[in-house]
């Protein structure tokens, strides 16, 4: 069971007072990064290397729609959206209509999450993925760029640089597989509004999901 760690735990008072200071420091970083990216201001460019070794630029893709997802492949949460083929779904939907696709992850190497170019190579095979990339973020760069708290995190980011999208990927907000509860998929609605020339409706959501492991 993937389990979110905490970082307060009874080791001590010096220890423990490291600890606060490390989570509110790191969550003070995320909070004045998540700022930056809301929807109305361009998304913040980055570079990062995908499981394949290739590099990419989120200024290579300015003139296409881009999906960021934060993924970990231990996340109940996550897991739910890759067994039930939800997300392949809609991955292998707008990629097909030359979306770019962008899983992103930022566990830390020794947290849960955490995986190798091979691993990830092979996840993506198993669940019959469609991304467009698998980016590798160990450092926690372009997680922390972004605000990225939870997988999935969901950022869509229209053909001018703006981010047009951030949050949840759904109203849904649990892993257990055996519901099959009817979800309203906001990336869905926000790409297919967007290229039909509407407002989106739901720019914004509160993303639910396992916390980002970064290295703290």
């Amino acid at each position: 069971m993937y389990s979110d760690n905490l970082l307060l735990r009874p080791s001590g008072p010096s220890s423990l007072l490291h600890k606060l200071i490390v989570f509110l420091a790191l969550d003070f970083a995320l909070c004045m990064s998540a700022q930056a990216a809301v929807p109305g201001n361009q998304a913040p460019n980055f570079t990062g290397n995908d499981s394949n070794g290739k590099t990419h630029s989120l200024s290579d893709y300015r003139g296409k729609y881009v999906v960021l997802e934060w993924a970990s492949q231990g996340c109940p949460y996550d897991q739910r959206h890759y067994i039930n083929g939800s997300m392949e779904a809609v991955q292998r939907k707008w990629t097909n209509q030359d979306v770019v696709w962008l899983s992103i992850i930022s566990s830390a190497p020794g947290q849960e999450g955490f995986v190798s170019s091979e691993e990830e190579n092979r996840y993506i095979k198993e669940m019959h993925a469609s991304p467009t990339a698998a980016i590798l973020d160990p450092s926690g760069t372009i997680g922390r760029l972004y605000g990225a708290k939870t997988t999935p995190h969901m950022f869509v980011i229209d053909p001018s640089g703006k981010l047009i999208y951030a949050g949840a990927i759904d109203d849904n907000p649990t892993w257990d597989l055996s519901d099959h509860t009817s979800a309203r998929n906001y990336v869905d609605e926000a790409l297919t509004e967007s290229m039909n020339g509407r407002p989106i409706q739901v720019q914004s959501t509160r993303p639910y999901g396992c916390s980002v492991k970064y290295a703290y």
